[in-house]
C-alpha cells in the first residue's frame, strides 16, 4: 500500500517536471525566434548583424532541439500526451527548413516561414 502511494507520488513529480521542462523549452524557443527577429533588422542596418543573426541561427537552433527533448521527456517518463512530440518534430523539421532558406539565401520564403514559427512558438507557449 505505501508502495503504491510513494509510486504514484513519484508519477505526479515527474509529470510535473517534465511539464515545466516543456514550458521552459517552448519559452526559450519563443524569446530565441524574437531575437532572430532583431538580428534580422540588424542584419540590414549594422555590420554586426550578420555574425548576431548567424549565431543566433545556431542557438534558435539548439532550442527547437531542446524543445523536441523535453516533449519526449514529458511524454514517455512522465507519461504525457504525445501530442507535444509531434508539434516539436514538426517545429524541429520547420527550423531545419528555415535554416536551409537561410544559408541559400532565399529571403522571399525564409523571412514568412520566420513569422509562421514564431506565431507557432507562441501558438505552442499559450497552450500550457
Amino acid at each position: 500500500m505505501a508502495t503504491e502511494v510513494t509510486t504514484e507520488a513519484t508519477a505526479t513529480e515527474n509529470a510535473r517536471r517534465g511539464s515545466a521542462f516543456l514550458q521552459t523549452a517552448i519559452v526559450l524557443q519563443t524569446l530565441t525566434i524574437f531575437l532572430q527577429a532583431v538580428s534580422a533588422g540588424l542584419l540590414l542596418t549594422s555590420s554586426y548583424g550578420e555574425t548576431l543573426h548567424s549565431v543566433g541561427a545556431r542557438v534558435m537552433y539548439g532550442a527547437s532541439m531542446l524543445y523536441a527533448l523535453a516533449a519526449v521527456l514529458a511524454w514517455k517518463p512522465g507519461g504525457g500526451s504525445p501530442r507535444p512530440v509531434r508539434h516539436a518534430s514538426g517545429f524541429l523539421v520547420l527550423a531545419s527548413v528555415q535554416v536551409v532558406l537561410g544559408i541559400a539565401h532565399v529571403p522571399s520564403v525564409h523571412l514568412p516561414l520566420g513569422v509562421l514559427m514564431f506565431g507557432l512558438s507562441v501558438l505552442a507557449l499559450a497552450r500550457r
